[in-house]
């Protein structure tokens, strides 16, 4: 079930994207500013303590990440470094006139045999001021809930509800593997799934060191 709960969420991601990327040559992944641009607006816009929607470039493959070796973006008269993590997640800035100017992104893999794809990841990864409780949780599954259907836009949140997928709760990415007492959690080695319930709302009591969490995701089934 996992298995597909991991599919489901990466078409979802990519659905959501909708940009336009293509392949230069083996070497570069370029791809438009202005998609980045929209979905940061969103986050903008919301009122998001935690929820985050973050850009990933991964192998089509495998879905690992497809290490980056250099990055750009390049305007018609400007030229600015692209900062991305070791993870391959590219840091962009929130920035009108990168939108207004065209700004495209060019990425260059470390392998340049990796057949590389642009991922969107919806996520809240922050989480230092936290205590690891249900009430956390439920407050970020909130969030991620919220964050997901301002993406999807109005005409599918509003006008075709059932298409979007039902989110459950939230996987809960750990830096070990993990277990829990609960039947409302389930873990397969570092990943924990947690069917977040409204009597959480309250319930401040401790699950564990924060500091173990390395980024909380919507959990999506169909």
């Amino acid at each position: 079930m996992n298995k597909y709960i991991f599919n489901c969420t990466n078409a979802i991601a990519l659905v959501l994207l909708g940009m336009s990327a293509f392949n230069v040559n083996a070497r570069e992944f370029v791809m438009s500013y202005d998609g980045f641009y929209d979905r940061l607006k969103v986050v903008n816009k919301g009122d998001f303590q935690y929820a985050r929607v973050n850009f990933y470039i991964s192998d089509i493959a495998t879905n690992e990440a497809c290490a980056i070796k250099s990055g750009t973006i390049l305007t018609e008269r400007n030229e600015y470094p692209l900062n991305f993590t070791d993870k391959a997640q590219l840091l962009l800035p929130f920035d009108k006139q990168l939108d207004t100017d065209k700004a495209v992104i060019v990425v260059q893999p470390q392998n340049p045999d990796h057949d590389c794809q642009l991922k969107l990841q919806i996520e809240a990864n922050e989480l230092e001021d936290l205590t690891f409780s249900k009430q956390s949780l439920y407050t970020i599954n909130e969030e991620l809930d919220e964050l997901l259907t301002d993406l999807s836009g109005f005409f599918v949140s509003k006008l075709m509800w059932f298409l979007l997928p039902e989110q459950k709760g939230v996987a809960v990415t750990f830096k070990s593997p993990m277990q829990f007492d609960d039947k409302s959690i389930t873990c397969e080695k570092s990943v924990c799934y947690f069917a977040v319930k409204d009597s959480w709302e309250d319930d401040t009591a401790s699950l564990g060191d924060i500091s173990q969490v390395i980024k909380v995701t919507p959990w999506i089934v169909k």
